[in-house]
């Protein structure tokens, strides 16, 4: 019970690495209020965790809206008291090089993945505050640390503002209390990766180039994402948790 006490907001937290991370937030004891779009999914979610005798409830979240944030926010204070933690996992990619990316692409990968944590960070910041402080955890990627040949431009440069946006929160509001720290994943086993993983030939090249011989999964992220939502990182804050299986080790 790591979050015994614990109110979570997590974002994309319908399928993949969001719902892993609102399942084990609820297992280790916290109140879990988790949004995304795919709001059928995110019910099925919501009756897992119940069924378990967790304490979660799932809301429609645009992570691009001000006005969805600033609704989930309140749902979470209203029923539960307060905010500790939000969970910034809400995310999309496209895989364009710079030449093929369009405008609309740019624009739509910058609003979910850079707009979308930094609507969620300023919106909560408040409601932390008022709690004595909190945990923010921003999901990056470790296209937001090195170039490689496989991310989208528009998703590199989305990622490599999370990162910055995290370490920049994180100074502003460490004498509050508020941490703010961001995770890198690799590869990993998730819906978003679905399409390229299908390919045996991708596959084995992509896994060829991690140390540890495998693809990671939604598990090896989420717990990571629990330490720093816990108290056990009460000394962390604009720090980078990077797991990835020793790729950018190379």
């Amino acid at each position: 019970m790591r979050l015994d006490g614990k109110v979570a907001l997590i974002t994309g937290g319908a399928r993949g690495q969001g719902a892993v991370e609102a399942k084990l937030f609820a297992a280790e004891g916290a109140k879990v209020v988790f949004g995304d779009i795919l709001d059928d999914a995110g019910r099925q979610v919501e009756a897992e965790i119940q069924e378990i005798g967790g304490e979660a409830v799932y809301i429609h979240l645009d992570v691009t809206s001000a006005d969805d944030w600033k609704a989930a926010v309140d749902a979470a204070v209203s029923r539960y008291g307060k905010l500790d933690i939000l969970v910034n996992n809400a995310g999309i990619s496209i895989r364009k090089n710079v030449e093929d990316t369009t405008e609309e692409d740019w624009d739509r990968v910058m609003a979910i993945n850079a707009k979308g944590v930094f609507l969620g960070t300023k919106q909560v910041i408040p409601a932390m505050r008022k709690s004595g402080g909190g945990s923010i955890v921003n999901i990056s990627s470790t296209a937001g640390l090195v170039g490689s040949p496989y991310s989208g431009a528009s998703y590199a440069a989305s990622k490599g503002a999370v990162r910055l946006l995290t370490k920049s929160t994180a100074v502003q509001y460490a004498k509050e209390g508020i941490r703010c720290n961001s995770v890198h994943p690799g590869l990993l086993e998730t819906p978003m990766t679905e399409d390229i993983l299908a390919d045996a030939a991708h596959r084995a090249e992509r896994t060829e180039r991690i140390p540890l011989g495998r693809v990671g999964t939604a598990e090896d992220v989420a717990f990571g994402v629990l330490y720093l939502a816990s108290d056990e990182a009460s000394f962390m804050t604009g720090s980078e948790l990077v797991i990835d299986g020793g790729t950018t080790a190379q």
